[in-house]
């Protein structure tokens, strides 16, 4: 895969993990936040492919951009980057549509015949949207270890080029792939990450990962 720019909304720790990730294979990453002072340390630390912005400015420099926000701030985030700066651009959707009020485990906000995956791809048209990274924690996303061996990502989204970009990513990151369709896939993907979670409360362990096994 050719050296590209990659633009991270979001700063938590799922933005922070994915773009390390790029970095470490020579990509150059802008992350993304409302206050870009407070991530100058990670900037520092990061090296000099690294910077920090607002998110409009990130938007409009990656050729590539990964949606790392909590579910219920995303569509606020991509407002503030500015809807025409997602335009011709793979934009990785990694949220969730998590709803926390009631504890743990967390429910959807949003489900069965409509997904938070599809909202983004309607409030960025013209982008390319792919579901990925949301069904595993961030302490695995970046060369995941399992002992049954290595895990498979599970992505969707109406583009077959933009797919195949992400499936590179995905492979270069230490995952199998595994495609399941258009956008309204996502229908199913982000209620595996309940399961993911709901797995990890019940047992007290977060080191799992899903795997399609094929006959």
């Amino acid at each position: 895969m050719q050296k590209v720019r990659v633009g991270v909304l979001g700063s938590g720790d799922v933005g922070r993990v994915l773009a390390a990730g790029f970095i470490g294979l020579g990509h150059e990453v802008k992350i993304g936040s409302r206050d870009p002072q407070k991530l100058q340390t990670w900037a520092d630390a990061a090296g000099k492919a690294a910077s920090t912005g607002t998110f409009e400015e990130t938007a409009r420099f990656g050729d590539i951009l990964v949606l790392a926000t909590l579910g219920t701030a995303t569509e606020d985030v991509i407002r503030s980057a500015g809807i025409a700066n997602f335009d011709g651009k793979v934009v990785i959707d990694a949220t969730n549509p998590l709803d926390f009020s009631a504890g743990m485990p967390p429910r959807l906000f949003v489900g069965h015949d409509d997904s938070l995956g599809e909202h983004v791809q309607r409030l960025v048209p013209n982008a390319r949207v792919v579901k990925a990274f949301n069904t595993v924690g961030n302490a695995h996303m970046i060369n995941p270890r399992f002992a049954g061996g290595p895990p498979d990502m599970f992505l969707c989204g109406n583009d077959d080029d933009a797919k195949k970009i992400v499936s590179q990513i995905c492979e270069h990151f230490g995952w199998g792939v595994v495609d399941i369709g258009g956008i309204e896939g996502s229908r199913l993907l982000e209620p595996m990450c309940l399961l993911w979670v709901l797995y990890g409360a019940r047992t007290g362990t977060w080191n799992h990962a899903f795997k399609l096994l094929r006959g």
